[in-house]
């Protein structure tokens, strides 16, 4: 069901891209437009993860530095019949992890201090698994692929506003234009992010089942999940924005009051539809506490 919602949605940007193409600078405007911001993109796509990871002065771990975290890594690369990616330290205390890397086998995993203190191993586990979902699932490239179309459409929506105040032509037909352009060049862009956003929830809500079904422990990732946004709660960092999807939690405390421009899913519902798989799973009806203090 993710899945198909992704795609659902990356056809809607794709249909979005094509209409604003045509109508800020017909087909030679949407195609100069679509070919930089892939420019931009491949660029970010080979070199995110050294960008992303010099960002938070991330520290590449060794075995020797914490056998715990290894081991828990390379059993469940092994079941899912990945690579055993690189594993990364962050010395903060906000409580979190994210996954980078441009496929799997240049796939990295990187972790923060505080989740480190602030885990069990069940709950570790649940985490890790859950990143390496993304990098399964190749949440990268779809992400990049959404950035570019995102990229693509802001700039002809920026061809589409200096059309309208520019534009060549008589006064009539700038007249005729003017309005829908402006329209276009406001309008556009907000449709493309909320896009973007959708397509960044859609696959945390994916990571999390197939993380859930890779470790058989959805109640342990769940019971993370609240963990992990007490901790953020209490524990608010500055964090470049541009990051924040690449997080298992989102690093921004407090709830969104506009779910449609969050790059998450709400905590409650990722922990429900754990709940959910865990009660098919088991068969039983238990419910795990709440947590959150």
């Amino acid at each position: 069901m993710n899945t198909f919602k992704s795609f659902m949605l990356m056809l809607v940007m794709t249909l979005l891209l094509v209409l604003v193409g045509q109508l800020a600078g017909g087909r030679n405007g949407m195609m100069t437009a679509l070919v930089f911001a892939a420019v931009m993109n491949f660029v970010s796509y080979w070199f995110s993860d050294k960008i992303v990871l010099f960002m938070y002065r991330a520290k590449e771990l060794k075995e020797t530095e914490n056998p715990r975290l290894y081991m828990i890594v390379r059993n469940l690369a092994h079941q899912a019949n990945l690579p055993i990616p690189k594993i990364y330290f962050i010395n903060s205390p906000m409580p979190n992890a994210f996954a980078t890397g441009r496929n799997p086998q240049h796939a990295a995993v990187a972790v923060t201090s505080a989740i480190m203190d602030l885990l069990n191993e069940d709950e570790l586990t649940g985490v890790i698994a859950h990143e390496l979902s993304h990098v399964h699932n190749r949440d990268i490239l779809i992400g990049s692929v959404a950035a570019t179309m995102a990229g693509a459409i802001f700039m002809l929506a920026r061809i589409a506003q200096f059309s309208a105040i520019f534009g060549g032509g008589n006064s009539r037909d700038r007249n005729n234009n003017g309005l829908g352009l402006i329209v276009v060049a406001i309008v556009a862009p907000i449709a493309a992010m909320l896009v973007q956003m959708a397509i960044s929830r859609s696959r945390e809500f994916q990571a999390d089942k197939s993380g859930a079904e890779l470790c058989k422990k959805p109640l342990a990732l769940a019971s993370a999940l609240q963990k992990l946004s007490s901790g953020i709660q209490h524990n608010p960092v500055q964090v470049n924005p541009t990051t924040a999807h690449m997080f298992i939690m989102s690093p921004f405390s407090g709830k969104s009051l506009f779910t449609l421009f969050s790059t998450h899913p709400p905590m409650e519902q990722r922990v429900k539809r754990l709940q959910q798989m865990a009660q098919e799973m088991s068969g039983n009806a238990y419910k795990m506490p709440n947590i959150i203090s």
